[in-house]
């Protein structure tokens, strides 16, 4: 089994107009999957999930579309609360939660202090999130200790780098999974993803449930990761 499952979470939208129905119908289904997702990791025993939640470009969306996201997130936040701490889940945020809506933000710390003793899985939520934006923070950040003498160049290590990134403490995605048949990654966990399997399949979030997760993991049981390696 994958120790760590990524997900980009994609095709809500097109999910609500196939439907003819509003953007937001969608993302409120989509919230259906997240539900059911987390739970099924935490029944197989998936010890790290990591959900591409919002994205630091999603700002540039409709202000109503944007409002009506965090609503969502902040109810959801609110209702599974409980869960979480029932099924021993423990709650992270990775990106710059600082530009959310006081209400979300506050929701999310008060989940993520609820939690934060729970031992069973990580819960990461991807927020205000771009992968370069984290690169970049870790990179202002050893050039600040540097500029201080606090580190050398020299022994500088990936571990180092990895130390300073939101997944400080967790590790490296096994499996990536991308819904809605996009292929690209979307700066994503850009670091993070240097020797992540990836799986993508045309389901859209919304309808992506235990079946279409159980066919991901299954693909990346099929796989060989060799990390670079000959393996005969």
């Amino acid at each position: 089994m994958p120790l760590h499952i990524a997900i980009i979470m994609d095709g809500n939208g097109r999910w609500a107009k196939r439907r003819k129905l509003p953007r937001i119908a969608g993302h409120t289904k989509g919230i259906e999957s997240v539900r059911t997702i987390v739970t099924e990791c935490r029944r197989l025993g998936i010890k790290h999930l990591t959900l591409y939640a919002f994205s630091h470009e999603n700002f540039s969306r409709p202000e109503e579309e944007v409002a009506a996201l965090m609503e969502l997130l902040t109810q959801y936040l609110r209702i599974e609360e409980q869960e979480m701490i029932d099924n021993q889940i423990r709650l992270s945020a990775f990106g710059d939660i600082s530009l959310l809506p006081d209400e979300t933000r506050q929701a999310l710390e008060d989940v993520k202090k609820a939690t934060m003793s729970q031992e069973g899985m990580r819960l990461n939520l991807a927020l205000n999130y771009g992968g370069r934006q984290e690169i970049l923070t870790a990179a202002k950040s050893i050039a600040i200790d540097y500029a201080s003498g606090s580190i050398q160049l020299e022994s500088l290590s990936e571990a180092d780098f990895s130390s300073r990134l939101y997944s400080y403490d967790q590790p490296d995605p096994d499996l990536l999974i991308r819904t809605s048949g996009e292929l690209r990654v979307s700066n994503f966990l850009l670091w993070q993803i240097a020797y992540t399997e990836l799986y993508i399949t045309d389901v859209l979030w919304p309808d992506f449930r235990e079946k279409e997760l159980q066919d991901a993991i299954a693909a990346y049981q099929s796989r060989t990761r060799k990390f670079g390696r000959v393996v005969e």
